[in-house]
């Protein structure tokens, strides 16, 4: 590969594959981009989610244990 590269202009190495190779793989560059950003989501969602069951969890149970130590 380095040898088909080395005898051409700077701008075909460094700006015209750039471009071809994100025309063609563009697609699928989005799409893992949009899969990543979607599953980011996804586990801040269920961590945000699990978080709050635990504080409702741990409030009415602090609430009931120390209402019943009041009896």
């Amino acid at each position: 590969m380095k040898e088909v590269l080395e005898g051409l202009p700077w701008w075909v190495k460094w700006v015209a594959v750039p471009v071809i190779a994100l025309v063609v793989f563009g697609g699928l560059i989005a799409s893992v981009i949009g899969f990543m950003i979607g599953l980011l989501f996804k586990v801040l969602l269920f961590a945000a989610l699990v978080g709050g069951l635990v504080w409702v969890v741990r409030k009415f149970t602090s609430s009931s244990t120390s209402s019943r130590n009041d009896w």
